[in-house]
């Protein structure tokens, strides 16, 4: 083997002239690759921010603004009717006017006031010994269970400070019980509009609404 023969060529291989083979390296083509990959993927995301950023900033937004509500919306509420039983008028409300107080004559005063608004009057006079001086204030309209939402309201427009109560009596008449604090029945006028909006009562409202 010639000195001039690279080594490891194995004597295939002679220099001939002033020209010999160059070794050279080979190029690492797949890394050169990945990193391009990778260059053009970074740039893809910074620009992809930088549109990001300019849609916020110029209020944009697309369907996110479409399918949201808008700013200048308002809120409505909505009446909802009011399922209660019909009232009894008061000719249909038969009541005793009981006295539970020291002052003679103030039962039949009172029961002659109720028969001239309509009511029909049952009992007049003293009140049991179970409420007789032991009522301190206006007066307790007593009924059954029964008339705790029908007939005891329609009585009350007639004395609104009256307490209500309810006991196991039979049938439907209804007891109005004279008090200490008692004085008259509420004016008529007063009486007739409170009776008129017992029996057409206002809506209650639901649940506000948007409306644009």
């Amino acid at each position: 083997m010639s000195m001039l023969t690279p080594q490891g060529m194995g004597g295939q291989y002679r220099i001939k002239g002033n020209k010999y083979p160059r070794m050279r390296r080979r190029r690492r083509r797949g890394r050169l690759a990945v990193l391009a990959v990778a260059s053009v993927a970074a740039l893809g995301m910074v620009g992809w921010g930088t549109l990001q950023l300019i849609d916020v900033f110029s209020g944009g937004g697309g369907e996110a603004s479409a399918a949201g509500p808008k700013s200048d919306c308002g809120t409505r509420a909505t009446p909802s009717p009011t399922a209660t039983a019909p009232l009894p008028k008061p000719a249909g409300i038969t009541v005793n006017v009981l006295n539970a107080t020291t002052r003679s004559g103030l039962a039949k005063k009172t029961a002659d006031e109720l028969k001239k608004r309509g009511f029909k009057i049952g009992d007049v006079g003293n009140a049991t010994k179970v409420y007789d001086k032991k009522v301190k204030g206006t007066g307790i309209l007593l009924g059954p269970s029964a008339s705790l939402n029908t007939s005891l309201p329609v009585l009350a427009t007639q004395l609104t400070t009256a307490e209500r109560r309810t006991d196991t009596r039979k049938g439907t008449t209804v007891d109005l019980i004279i008090g200490d604090r008692f004085k008259e029945l509420a004016k008529r006028p007063a009486a007739d509009k409170a009776l008129a909006a017992l029996a057409n009562p206002k809506p209650a409202p639901s649940a506000s609404k948007q409306t644009c």
